[in-house]
């Protein structure tokens, strides 16, 4: 090999170097291809959590913007210089590169915002089919959960937090026979059974993640003053605890991520790499009309300079459909005790190009720590023969950091005044309270548009206040109301979709 260095070439991030050969060489994955998606895989304790360390920082250095999700806490170390572990240096002197230490530019961001800044999104902006998941419906309580969307977007009612979800659920149960005849039928059983999975919901921390503000998918995408991608670590050991909770989460942050994101093409370097851990959990019991979209988000969403890497125990835990479009893999070992694990190991042997210079089936099972088959893709996009790599060491910390070190990241960072304080507008709980008590906009013109109407009318006839109005002018006044009405729920519906690309997505 060459002299010993700690830079990987422009365009590179050093994954590790071969063994076993008598002319080892560097392998590398070309950050040009990072967002042809990638996979992660080996059993517990094998090294995968280092392999995702090692690229987050790749392509933190390239100045690509990074999110993960941080299980256990070691992520977090991210943001600490490494501490020159004596395996560490070890595995540097191995494979002659220079260990360095070095931090990263990070944010801490939680859905409980115990560790990090709040994350949040809308009900609205969830949607009913990844809020169905969430909620574990079945097909007709999915249906009537549709219907609910709809009319609250037919009637302006915006859909914010959980509260909003209730009030719309009881505003479409206690009007069901005037939507009945439109939508279809309307349980009054769905309708408890959707309430009392949003109870459990509550009670597992998720009214905490619906809200205002919610995420702007831009605060994710920037760099730190040395042009460095700054690393989003979403604090995810808690949020494990509620497996379908993470992993729809994780979900709609991907739609958001496609959604909001342009077209841009193949570019020389990804605008964002998304690290899915524990991937098994996003397509466990999922229904096809999901996997159909994850599928379509996975295929489409490289165009918006995009990768997504799922780091999982075993390439079986992912669909083939999404399976074939991870082109840059890391496979580290697979024991196999049962015939099933046998099994399981011959068909992620199946999955690389094979080396003649070893049996990768035979490969897989006898990995150390630390070591892993590799195959990125090559110049041209194809996958590279499989080779076995001794996995680089990362420059920042492998493993937790104390509360002290956390508490000065977040106090540094410009998201707390942004993220920390909840806001709780005007929405559909609110519109509908007021409906019934006969205050709502319906009944009296109240509001902004109400405000308008008073000094219309004050105008006209407010030189006869406490005298008899004419038919005419009681025919006036009617109009003039009216008008109002239909005008201020159409021009609201233009301000919400224009300011949230629609109330339903």
């Amino acid at each position: 090999m060459s002299e010993k260095t700690n830079e990987s070439p422009i365009g590179k991030i050093l994954v590790g170097a071969t063994h076993g050969t008598d002319t080892p060489a560097f392998r590398y994955l070309t950050l040009a291809l990072g967002n042809r998606h990638g996979l992660i895989a080996g059993a517990t304790g094998g090294g995968k959590t280092v392999s995702l360390q090692l690229l987050a920082e790749g392509f933190s250095n390239a100045g690509t913007a990074v999110f993960l999700a941080d299980i256990k806490g070691d992520l977090a170390g991210m943001s600490q210089p490494g501490d020159a572990k004596p395996p560490f240096v070890k595995r540097a002197q191995e494979i002659g590169v220079d260990y360095q230490p070095d931090r990263f530019p990070v944010v801490f961001w939680d859905v409980f915002g115990e560790q990090g800044h709040m994350l949040r999104a809308t009900v609205s902006e969830m949607g009913p089919l990844l809020l169905s998941r969430l909620l574990e419906l079945n097909d007709t309580q999915e249906g009537v959960l549709n219907i609910v969307f709809k009319v609250a977007d037919e009637q302006g009612l915006l859909l914010l937090d959980l509260k909003d979800l209730r009030a719309a659920l009881n505003h479409v149960a206690a009007n069901a026979s005037e939507f009945r005849a439109k939508y279809g039928n309307i349980a009054p059983a769905s309708v408890g059974a959707i309430q009392r999975q949003l109870l459990v919901l509550e009670t597992q921390g998720g009214d905490k993640f619906f809200g205002e503000p919610a995420l702007e998918i831009s605060d994710f995408l920037r760099t730190d003053r040395d042009g460095r991608g700054v690393v989003n670590i979403l604090s995810a050991d808690r949020l494990m605890r509620s497996p379908r909770l993470y992993a729809t989460f994780l979900l709609w942050m991907l739609s958001e991520i496609f959604e909001q994101l342009p077209e841009v093409g193949d570019l020389d370097k990804p605008k964002l790499v998304f690290f899915f851990d524990e991937a098994h959990l996003l397509f466990d019991d999922a229904p096809k009309a999901l996997l159909s979209a994850i599928e379509q988000v996975v295929r489409l969403i490289r165009s918006k300079g995009v990768g997504v890497y799922f780091v999982t125990q075993n390439p079986l835990d992912v669909p083939d459909t999404v399976l074939g479009q991870l082109g840059n893999r890391i496979q580290h070992a697979l024991r196999a005790f049962t015939p099933r694990d046998q099994k399981a190991v011959r068909a992620a042997a199946e999955t690389f190009r094979k080396n003649p210079a070893f049996d990768t089936t035979d490969a897989i099972m006898n990995l150390g720590v630390g070591e892993a088959l590799v195959s990125m893709l090559g110049a041209k996009g194809a996958p590279e023969i499989v080779d076995r790599v001794l996995i680089a060491p990362p420059s920042a910390r492998v493993g937790p950091i104390t509360p002290d070190e956390r508490a000065e990241i977040l106090r540094a960072s410009k998201f707390g005044g942004k993220y920390d304080t909840p806001v709780d507008r005007e929405s559909a709980y609110e519109t509908l309270d007021a409906r019934a008590k006969g205050e709502g906009a319906e009944a009296s013109g109240g509001g902004w548009m109400g405000t308008i109407v008073g000094g219309v009318l004050g105008t006209l006839f407010g030189s006869k206040r406490g005298k008899r109005l004419t038919p005419a002018e009681i025919a006036l006044r009617s109009a003039v109301q009216s008008a109002a009405r239909s005008a201020g729920t159409q021009i609201a519906k233009q301000i919400l979709r224009g300011t949230l690309g629609g109330i339903s997505k």
